[in-house]
């Protein structure tokens, strides 16, 4: 059994949506790079939405299984991952960030358990 529950993984989405969404406009390095703001703009967006639609405890519209949200976030994850050695023009702490932000991701997701206990 994964130790993440489906309601954790949730509370954890959100979390993230929203730091991804706050991260652009308060964290000094990412104010210089629009491209960096718009990149974790987009995927807090795009997290929050999938996330809301999910079937699992938190989720709103309750339409999307589990199992395939687990899939969007290991692409979410790794594409973040990967962001550092896409964007090799970005300063170290921002290229550090997207690292830290996928790793987290990946980890998490792989923690998760794909059955939620109650929907």
């Amino acid at each position: 059994m994964k130790p993440i529950t489906t309601k954790a993984h949730g509370a954890l989405d959100y979390t993230t949506a929203a730091t991804l969404l706050a991260l652009p406009r308060v964290w000094q390095p990412l104010t210089r790079s629009p491209r960096a703001q718009t990149i974790l703009t987009a995927m807090g967006v795009m997290t929050l939405l999938y996330s809301l639609f999910t079937r699992y405890e938190l989720g709103a519209v309750k339409k999307l299984p589990m199992p395939l949200h687990l899939k969007l976030d290991l692409m979410s994850g790794a594409g973040l991952a990967a962001l550092p050695f896409i964007l090799s023009d970005e300063e170290s702490s921002v290229k550090n960030l997207f690292l830290g932000l996928g790793i987290f991701e990946l980890v998490a997701t792989l923690l998760s358990q794909d059955k939620p206990s109650e929907v």
